[in-house]
């Protein structure tokens, strides 16, 4: 993995081959031929392979043989064995150095066509998220661990069926290809049951037989389902997962608890009760935010969590799009340096007008 760094760092390490060859002759000159330094032009060439291409490698190698020629001679070393030595120390770290760059410059091009395989394959685990479905406007975000893959072990699906808009937002114990491939069984699984199952405890036994399925006994998924009707209310049930974050219409949070917590997907033969589902009161102006425990774990440089419930009132932009990127580079700016674990947000806006209103709008009409 390639770690990004800034601009300012960047060029700091583009110089430092130059630099060093500068150091190098501005102390060998000062001190003297009696010292030594010469053969420490090569560092130059031994920089400029760690961080550049092989062609700016190789010129900076050819610059860095001339100066070790020039302080030959002005030392008086060029017929003597330190000069051969320093010049061929010189052309051995530039031909090192040109291989090396090579071969970072393969790794690299190996590993821009996995990111992008990597990311068509994210688009097509994680599609996009209808922009309606019955009275809700929906939106989401997602940050995984492995930011240079950007793939990683978060499930989120919203599913308008016959029987009322079905949500899930989930996270697979670990990372990498593994956690992928997992949730991409469960998120099958879900994108078919929602339509088949009338009940959504129905729905969350079929996951978890999946779940069971394929995976050993210390693999699990935490997960919470979501089903919103016409009869504003949502109805929750939680599998181990964090819980979301109800924001009523007057910017009030509540974070809406179960009964009891089940275990999360595929730990079902440990034993333990199954998860009940408990309806909640969700109507015109309430917003429903579910997501991973990457975001509330994030922690700042004191190493405090992300206040979430202090963050409702970010949501309240009247585009929901806009809310919830508000709240992710609030997220991104809160943490003390790159996330450790992913982080995935499904905001859900319920939209529907009261009766009154929509009457009056339909006479209009």
């Amino acid at each position: 993995m390639i770690v990004k760094m800034p601009p300012s760092a960047s060029a700091v390490l583009a110089w430092m081959p130059v630099a060093a060859m500068a150091v190098v002759a501005v102390v060998d000159v000062t001190a003297g031929p009696g010292v030594g330094f010469l053969p420490l032009v090569s560092l130059g060439p031994a920089f400029a392979g760690l961080v550049g291409g092989w062609r700016r490698t190789a010129v900076i190698g050819l610059v860095a043989l001339f100066l070790c020629v020039g302080l030959g001679a002005y030392n008086d070393l060029l017929d003597r064995p330190r000069g051969y030595t320093a010049m061929a120390s010189v052309v051995g770290v530039t031909g090192v150095g040109i291989a090396a760059a090579v071969m970072r410059s393969r790794r690299e091009a190996e590993l821009a066509s996995v990111r992008s395989i990597a990311e068509v394959a994210q688009r097509v685990l994680l599609r996009p998220v209808p922009l309606t479905a019955g009275p809700l406007q929906a939106a989401v975000s997602y940050t995984s661990a492995l930011a240079e893959a950007r793939i990683g072990g978060d499930l989120y699906e919203v599913v308008a069926s016959p029987h009322g808009v079905r949500v899930i937002v989930g996270d697979v114990q670990g990372k990498g290809l593994d956690a992928v491939e997992t949730a991409a069984r469960v998120l099958g699984t879900f994108r078919e049951a929602a339509y088949d199952e009338k009940n959504l405890v129905k729905l969350g036994e079929r996951l978890e037989r999946s779940v069971a399925r394929d995976l050993d006994d210390e693999k699990f998924v935490t997960a919470i389902l979501a089903e919103i009707g016409d009869d504003h209310r949502v109805v929750l049930l939680n599998y181990g997962h964090p819980a979301p974050m109800l924001v009523r219409g007057d910017g009030t949070a509540d974070f809406p608890q179960p009964p009891a917590y089940a275990l999360p997907l595929g730990l079902a033969a440990h034993g333990g009760p199954g998860p009940d589902p408990f309806p909640v009161p969700f109507g015109p102006g309430d917003q429903l935010l579910l997501y991973t425990d990457g975001v509330t774990e994030t922690r700042d440089d004191r190493g405090d969590f992300y206040p979430l419930a202090e963050r409702a009132r970010i949501l309240d932009d009247p585009d929901v799009h806009r809310a919830l990127e508000a709240l992710r580079e609030d997220l991104v700016r809160h943490a003390a340096g790159p996330h450790h674990d992913d982080a995935a947000m499904l905001l859900l806006r319920y939209q529907g007008l009261q009766d009154g209103q929509g009457s009056q709008d339909s006479q209009d009409s």
